[in-house]
Formats: structure tokens, sequence, C-alpha cells
């Protein structure tokens, strides 16, 4: 009777398992995902540090220009001349105007002896030193400013000639060499032509006349008359 009861109870499990294990479990429900907080967009920044409005324009942002200092111009050199050098056409000058670049000029002589300068105009230049011309500068400009400070540079000269020209053998510019006389040009000049007057030669300085007798001045009898450039002998 006991082996019977455990029989029974043995079978009874065994039909209990399978009827457990061919029941379909329930699907498990699937887990959702945990949403994760969305990452905060960029917005562009304006230029005082505000977003700016999606589809409105940026002005841009305009960078200074900064400007290259400009390269001053080389300074002008005056070439060594004698403190009683005396200017000649040709020459070329520098005229500096304190405090005024619109005044200062770079000149040269013209072959009438002059130069031209903004206010003083026509100014004398042939046979002055370049202390005599930088005061006749400031005279003229005293009419138009007070107490002008002017420098006069002689930056190129041209080689000192005299012209000889008329009833000569050898007519033309001479280079005057030292202190030379009318006597040593009209030699350089190779001498007169048959009919030359030389009684009567005339030197012409600027606006400046002078006579001169040949005659008188072979015997001696005449002071010599030194030439300075730009000097012309005229032999009629």
């Amino acid at each position: 009777m006991k082996t019977f009861t455990s029989f029974s109870l043995l079978l009874l499990l065994s039909t209990a398992s399978a009827a457990i294990a061919q029941t379909p479990s329930s699907p498990t429900a699937p887990v959702a995902p945990v949403a994760q907080p969305a990452a905060p967009v960029a917005q562009p920044v304006g230029t005082a540090g505000k977003p700016t409005t999606p589809g409105a324009s940026t002005p841009a942002t305009s960078t200074p220009a900064t400007s290259t200092p400009a390269t001053p111009p080389p300074a002008t050199r005056a070439v060594p001349t004698a403190a009683d050098y005396k200017l000649v056409p040709g020459d070329k000058l520098r005229i500096e105007v304190y405090k005024d670049p619109q005044l200062s000029q770079s000149v040269q002589v013209r072959p009438d002896g002059k130069i031209t300068l903004p206010l003083a105009n026509d100014v004398a230049a042939a046979g002055r030193t370049p202390s005599e011309l930088r005061d006749a500068i400031v005279t003229s400009l005293k009419t138009y400013m007070s107490n002008p400070t002017v420098t006069v540079m002689v930056v190129e000269t041209v080689p000192p000639i005299i012209y000889v020209m008329g009833e000569v053998n050898s007519a033309g510019p001479q280079p005057l060499v030292g202190q030379m006389d009318v006597l040593q040009a009209l030699a350089t000049a190779k001498g007169f032509k048959d009919f030359a007057d030389t009684k009567n030669i005339v030197i012409r300085r600027g606006s400046q006349v002078f006579r001169f007798n040949y005659n008188d001045a072979v015997k001696g009898e005449a002071r010599p008359v030194f030439l300075q450039p730009g000097d012309t002998i005229v032999v009629k």
C-alpha cells in the first residue's frame, strides 16, 4: 500500500511537470530605451554676443585696414661748395621752407639765370651765392607768411663755362678754368678774324654790359677783366 502511494505521488509530479513545460511562456515586454536629453543646438552669435535669428543675415564685421607708414624720401645731400660759390645756369638746387612741404621745391637754374617757386614766382639765382638766393626768397615770401625760414642747398653743379662769339676764329662755349680774364678767353678762341673790332668788345653778364678794349689791354693800359660763369664775350 505504501509502495502504491509513493508511485502515485511520483506519477502526479511527472504529469504536473510536463504540463508546465508545454504551457507557452508569456513574452517579456521590451524595455523602452531611456531617452537621453537632446544636445543643445549651437546658435550663431552676432557681433554683440546674442543669438541671431535663423535666416537673418549676419552683418559682416569689417576689419579696419591697417595703413603701412610711407617710407620717407631719402635725404637730399648738398654737394660741397665754397662759401662764395656763385650759382650758374644748370645748377640743381633744393629749396626747403620750414614746415611747408608745398613750398619746398627741387629746382634747376634756367638758362635765363632764374628759378621759379610757389608764391615767390621768378627769382634771379645765377650770379648769386646760395646765401644771397636764400635772402631773396625770404624777402619774396614775407608778403605771404611771417618770418619764413628758408634753406638753399646746391644738389648738383655744372662745370662753369663762358661763351665767346662773333669775329673770332673758334667761337663757342669754353670751360672757365680758375680765374680767367678776357685776354685769356680770347686767346683760347684762337684770336680774331680780319675785320674784328678789337677796341669795342662787349661782355654780357646777365643784365649788365661791359666794354673791353683789347688794344689797351695788351699794352697794359687797362685793368684785367676777370670772367664769371655764364659771361658772354661778343666780338663785333
